[in-house]
């Protein structure tokens, strides 16, 4: 009977070796191939008795779009129960990135966002992670060196599968990832927020914070409800403390939400003295939503407010502009059956 091995540790590996009477040193071979996405025909030094015992499942790519303006890939990948997730491709000076989905939908429910809209259908495992990696790698033809856990989910609503996929990217003997090489970006989830400061210290922390007051914070994200800012932040300046690493605050710019000069002085009031950067990210139109993203000009004006405050800020490099870059569009649009933008290939 065959095993299917795409969600397997190395240690899990070592086992399953030694159940089918398998030399231990066969486990590094095959977790090494899954670490290059490969199916088990292309593991071309494991015997093909050994093949013929393991299955491997990679999603396959239903949907892709490329900018023209910069080559950024957005995938539409599915599973073998018909769901599926996007992942994007994203060139940068330090290399390639991989900006991957952690679940299938989404139950925190942020007013602005198109990936919750259709409430969390499952979570993703960690070799379904692993293969989003794989999708994106072999469509662009180039390695991935940088993960972004900031597409669609909640990472801290899938805690176990997201520890496990870090542990298996990690792994000297698969991919290798430094940890220093990912980032977690979550809404607020402070007991999740606990958990990476002490099992993934060298993991980078991005905050969804997007609101100075519990009032606006509230009503654009309904975790603040669990979750309140004093609560939050103090939390935020407990992690950098203690892995001292800085926490990214990632703040939407909304017109006329959240984008005014008040704003930005309450905001840097909240994060003066902390080891942090704001990622200032004009928001990308959803049309089922009322709300409209703020100018580039305003997200500039924004940012140079907090640094005159003492708060680093940038405003997010544009990427994918041409595409449909919100979190959650590209799977909605087809499952809608609508036409798409950009290049399709």
């Amino acid at each position: 009977m065959t095993r299917d091995i795409t969600d397997c540790t190395f240690a899990e590996l070592k086992e399953y070796m030694a159940e089918i009477g398998e030399a231990p040193f066969r486990a590094k071979q095959v977790f090494a191939w899954l670490a290059k996405g490969a199916s088990a025909d292309e593991m071309t030094n494991v015997p093909k008795a050994l093949r013929e015992k393991i299955r491997v499942t990679w999603p396959d790519i239903l949907r892709e779009q490329v900018s023209r303006t910069d080559g950024t890939r957005k995938l539409l990948v599915g599973f073998p129960d018909g769901e599926a997730a996007e992942c994007v491709f994203m060139r940068y000076e330090y290399g390639n990135t991989a900006c991957l989905s952690t679940q299938v939908g989404c139950r925190m429910g942020c007013r602005f966002c198109a990936s919750g809209m259709d409430g969390l259908v499952r979570n993703l495992t960690a070799g379904e992670m692993l293969g989003e990696i794989r999708a994106l790698e072999r469509a662009a033809g180039e390695p991935v060196s940088h993960v972004v856990l900031m597409g669609t989910g909640e990472p801290m609503d899938n805690y176990e599968n997201v520890a496990r996929f870090l542990r298996t990217v990690h792994d000297p003997a698969g991919r290798n990832l430094s940890y220093r090489n990912v980032t977690l970006s979550t809404c607020g989830v402070i007991p999740g927020i606990e958990r990476l400061g002490d099992e993934f210290p060298q993991v980078n922390l991005a905050i969804s914070l997007h609101a100075a007051t519990d009032e606006k914070r509230s009503s654009l994200m309904p975790v603040n409800d669990a979750y309140p800012l004093a609560e939050l932040l103090k939390a935020c300046r407990s992690h950098a403390e203690r892995t001292g690493r800085r926490v990214t605050f990632e703040y939407t710019l909304i017109r006329g939400e959240n984008d005014s000069a008040e704003d930005a002085d309450r905001l840097a009031g909240l994060l003066r003295g902390m080891l942090s950067h704001v990622n200032v990210i004009p928001l990308n139109k959803v049309k089922e939503k009322e709300y409209t993203g703020a100018t580039r000009e305003a997200a500039r004006t924004f940012a140079e407010r907090l640094e005159r405050k003492g708060v680093p800020a940038t405003v997010r490099r544009e990427l994918g502009s041409d595409i449909d870059a919100a979190c959650g569009q590209l799977r909605r649009r087809s499952r809608n059956g609508q036409e798409q933008n950009g290049q399709e290939q």
